[in-house]
């Protein structure tokens, strides 16, 4: 027997009547203990990184670039199950989409955030989806660019800017 209950935008799964019942009886004892139970605060933003306000992140090194998801992106998909990538060699543009994220609750398109040519995609994405939820600015990356116009990093938001743009987002 499984019992399925929804946290924060997330599905967990209980998958026998003694953990369920360890669930309710730590609820009640917090709100008898009067015990706040905090939530996961706002999704972690990067500093040295530019955000584009389709949510996705850029580290520019040199003429090449390193593109993923925010982890604000991911965890409003919640757990990613697939990574549509793109193949290598293919041509990006920014602000077009390049693949998708599928999760447990929605696919969603994947944009670029600058123009040039894929030059590397991460693999890892094929037998480790998850990775996007995990380490979304580190194992989770999921194409690396060679930028064909390195004006267009002036374009996007440095982290002051996504901070405020997604807690803008959030409060609608």
């Amino acid at each position: 027997m499984y019992f399925i209950y929804k946290e924060r935008n997330r599905v967990v799964v209980l998958l026998d009547s003694q953990m369920a019942s360890r669930l309710l009886w730590a609820s009640k004892a917090a709100s008898y203990l009067r015990i706040q139970v905090t939530h996961r605060g706002f999704a972690s933003v990067v500093k040295d990184l530019k955000y584009a306000d389709s949510h996705e992140w850029v580290k520019v090194d040199g003429n090449s670039a390193t593109v993923g998801i925010t982890d604000h992106a991911q965890d409003h998909l919640g757990d990613v199950v697939y990574v549509e990538l793109p193949e290598v060699g293919a041509a990006v543009k920014q602000g077009e989409g390049f693949g998708a994220v599928e999760s447990v609750k929605a696919t969603s398109d994947i944009y670029s955030p600058v123009s040039g040519k894929v030059i590397e995609v991460n693999e890892e994405l094929g037998n480790s989806p998850g990775l996007v939820n995990s380490s979304p600015y580190e194992d989770g990356w999921i194409i690396k660019v060679e930028i064909s116009d390195s004006g267009e990093v002036k374009k996007l938001m440095d982290s002051e800017k996504y901070t405020k743009f997604c807690e803008e987002e959030d409060a609608h």
